[in-house]
């Protein structure tokens, strides 16, 4: 009985993934016969159709996701090998591919970056996209490490946090608000125009569950699909919000926008790297974790000096914060 070969497989995933015969002919270098031929064989082999077109769109079969999952860990098996592989030789290189959630795209670059600056070998690649959009990704196997506020539950993770996220109210520099001395309670500040992230991003799922601990329900008055403009609407006037002091700080919005000072709040979180158990340990995703463990705190700093100010005037700053130690810093891997 013959066996598929391990570029049908190669192929087949790749087709998958896109659902276009010429963008995997250009990815993997190959002619569109050519890849045509591939997977002509490939159901040969199976007995089986794998996919199927309608109105212009590739959908497996039944047969082609069993085929598709049996691939994707072939395939990952081999790169861990040559990862280990590569170890053993002592060589510097290797490829990382870190995904994150949009609201970590203003500090990830960064950090990247400085990693970059001390392994020049290492090939990278920086996904940002929405959290639904990233666990879709983290299911596929897509990626090395991912970057989440909240980190997701279902798969058997290596979960660490490695800095300090906190979740801060803000309004206009017009605002009455703005001008209070007094601490806010929690819901006069939610009965305000309230806007919001999109349902399911991280830092809305953080909100509602703080709000349902103290009891309160909240209807937005906006749902934006960003924290740029979240804040872009905030400093017209537009509504109140909770957004990551991460976040506020690095968008500069200091003369325009009030850090308010609220009862309950600061929300006090974690931005956590999130990778697959059986990969934690791999030589260029071991040395990434670390590394982040090491140098987060340091160099992302200056952006958590927070330009945003507070009713009353001064310079809102947050509480001097270092990289997660003690319990904090250790790789939790389980099951959630």
């Amino acid at each position: 009985m013959a066996h598929p070969t391990l570029r049908q497989l190669q192929v087949f995933e790749r087709l998958a993934r896109c659902g276009n015969f010429s963008q995997v002919a250009r990815e993997l270098h190959l002619t569109q016969p050519t890849v045509s031929m591939q997977m002509a064989q490939l159901q040969d082999i199976i007995g089986s159709p794998l996919y199927y077109t309608h109105r212009k769109k590739l959908h497996l079969t039944e047969a082609g996701e069993i085929v598709l999952a049996g691939a994707r860990m072939m395939l990952d098996g081999l790169e861990q090998m040559q990862a280990r592989l590569q170890a053993l030789k002592g060589l510097e290189g290797g490829r990382l591919r870190l995904g994150v959630v949009t609201s970590a795209k203003f500090f990830a670059p960064r950090l990247l970056g400085h990693f970059l600056q001390r392994h020049p070998a290492i090939e990278p690649t920086l996904s940002v996209t929405q959290r639904d959009v990233l666990l879709e990704r983290m299911r596929q196997n897509l990626d090395d490490l991912y970057i989440f506020s909240v980190p997701p539950e279902g798969a058997d993770l290596c979960v660490e946090p490695f800095m300090p996220n906190e979740l801060v109210a803000i309004a206009a520099r017009q605002h009455p608000l703005a001008r209070r001395r007094r601490p806010i309670p929690l819901a006069e500040l939610c009965a305000e125009p309230f806007l919001m992230r999109e349902p399911g991003s991280g830092t809305r799922i953080t909100i509602e569950r703080h709000l349902a601990r103290h009891g309160i329900t909240i209807r937005p008055r906006m749902e934006l699909g960003s924290n740029y403009a979240i804040e872009q609407a905030v400093a017209t006037g537009l509504g109140v919000s909770i957004v990551s002091r991460t976040v506020l700080a690095a968008l500069h919005f200091g003369e325009e926008i009030r850090e308010l000072t609220v009862e309950g709040l600061p929300i006090r979180g974690h931005w956590y790297l999130v990778c697959l158990g059986a990969k934690a340990e791999l030589p260029v995703v071991g040395q990434f974790r670390r590394f982040i463990q090491q140098h987060a705190g340091a160099w992302l700093a200056p952006q958590r000096r927070t330009r945003a100010r507070s009713g009353r005037g001064d310079a809102a700053r947050p509480a001097a914060t270092t990289p997660c130690t003690s319990a904090h810093s250790t790789t939790t891997c389980r099951k959630i």
